[in-house]
């Protein structure tokens, strides 16, 4: 596990907290373009990790991207983006749902795929 310590479980066992931990996120390429980054991000998570609290880092670190994920309004993801992390589809999940304790602790990253459509 990376960072070392500063692990901490709330009250009911349910997720990890950031503390020193970094959240590995891959973003696909047009974001990443867009962002001026190569490869994954990482970011530092303030308090329980979930997908809002990712992206919220993610569109702090990298103001470029607000907008393109979620829509700032309502700050639902956009039609065309889909969430993965564990081989899960969590796209359709709570935005303050906790993310797994893999991604949490940074061994698995968390991935924005821009999804295809067509005919």
């Amino acid at each position: 596990m990376k960072g070392g310590g500063g692990v901490s479980t709330p009250p009911g066992g349910q997720g990890l907290h950031a503390a020193d931990l970094m959240i590995r996120v891959v973003l696909p390429a047009h974001l990443r373009a867009l962002a001026r980054v190569s490869g994954e991000v990482e970011l530092q998570v303030e308090g329980q990790v979930t997908q809002c609290s990712v992206l919220d880092a993610l569109e702090a670190r990298y103001p470029t991207l607000r907008g393109t994920i979620r829509d700032q309004r309502t700050m639902r993801r956009r039609a065309f983006i889909r969430f993965f992390a564990c081989q899960q589809d969590l796209s359709h999940e709570q935005p303050d749902a906790p993310l797994p304790e893999a991604v949490a602790a940074g061994a698995e990253p968390y991935l924005i795929v821009g999804a295809m459509a067509g005919g």
